[in-house]
């Protein structure tokens, strides 16, 4: 019996995380109340608090959930797309579904715009270059070890063409550089990766 009541507890919860993420998605943290979280759910405001403490906990929680998302994909575009003669494809591949994640309006909302806001600047930046400069770092170690570039360069290489990403990402948010998109931001940044040298 207690099997099963652990297996509901923990279907729960991830239904709290889907409809959470739908509906900051789509009406943004501020305009989401837990209260119509419960109502979709058909639950009470005391089985969301048995899961999560509070509604920023439940928003660090999806926000972390949507970046793990978006760097699995990544990692496994770029696996998929390695290459023996483009040393830049595998690097390419992942860049090109982090600026697809970028263009989509539930990620705009939950993770450039409702993320610095609910986890203040210091903390959403700190937990977005945690999850993201790996990824990067790898890629830019790859292309180190290719010859394109310096060993002493791979580091601040990696913070800055990260930094590039996300400032795509926000240029994509606020409608930027005369309606440019995530296509056009991936041949600049496959433009900027391959000057590399």
């Amino acid at each position: 019996m207690a099997r099963r009541s652990k297996a509901d507890a923990e279907k729960t919860r991830e239904r709290l995380l889907e409809v959470a993420t739908r509906l900051y998605g789509e009406r943004g943290y501020s305009d989401t109340s837990i209260a119509d979280i419960c109502a979709e759910l058909d639950i009470t405001k005391g089985a969301l608090f048995h899961h999560f403490k509070s509604k920023v906990e439940l928003f660090r929680e999806v926000w972390t959930r949507l970046q793990v998302e978006m760097d699995s994909e990544a990692r496994a575009a770029a696996i998929a797309a390695r290459s023996l003669t483009d040393p830049y494809a595998a690097f390419m591949a992942g860049s090109r579904t982090y600026l697809k994640y970028v263009a989509r309006k539930d990620f705009q909302q939950i993770v450039l715009i409702d993320g610095p806001y609910v986890l203040g600047l210091r903390g959403w930046y700190e937990s977005d270059h945690d999850l993201g400069i790996q990824n990067v770092t790898a890629g830019v170690r790859y292309l180190s070890k290719k010859g394109l570039v310096a060993p002493e360069n791979v580091e601040p290489i990696a913070i800055m063409l990260q930094s590039a990403l996300n400032g795509a990402g926000f240029a994509l948010l606020r409608g930027d550089d005369d309606g440019a998109s995530s296509e056009d931001f991936y041949k600049a940044f496959e433009t900027l990766v391959k000057s590399l040298r």
